[in-house]
């Protein structure tokens, strides 16, 4: 995730993008059963997004688990296995 040379920085000094990248491999360092992540790309560049979803998604896999993902971004939303999403305030399966 290039985060490495953020290790000694303060939260507050780092870009938005920065602080997203962080927080996704701090969550992954722990080998999580189930990981939430809300809006993960919201706050990065196309290019950085589609390589953090890539290495999101891999890490997913190898560790085997599992990922709840809350976007807005339809194309990273057509990289998970199952879609859901809210109408009216309902919950309904994405066909």
């Amino acid at each position: 995730l290039g985060v490495g040379h953020l290790a000694d920085r303060e939260p507050h000094r780092l870009s938005g993008g920065e602080q997203q990248r962080v927080a996704l491999a701090r969550a992954f360092a722990g080998n999580p059963a189930l990981l939430f992540a809300d809006e993960p790309t919201g706050n990065l560049d196309r290019r950085t997004g589609g390589h953090v979803a890539e290495l999101m998604f891999a890490l997913q896999r190898e560790q085997g688990a599992t990922l709840i993902l809350v976007t807005h971004d339809e194309h990273l939303a057509a990289q998970c296995d199952r879609r859901v999403h809210i109408d009216g305030g309902e919950l309904r399966e994405s066909v």
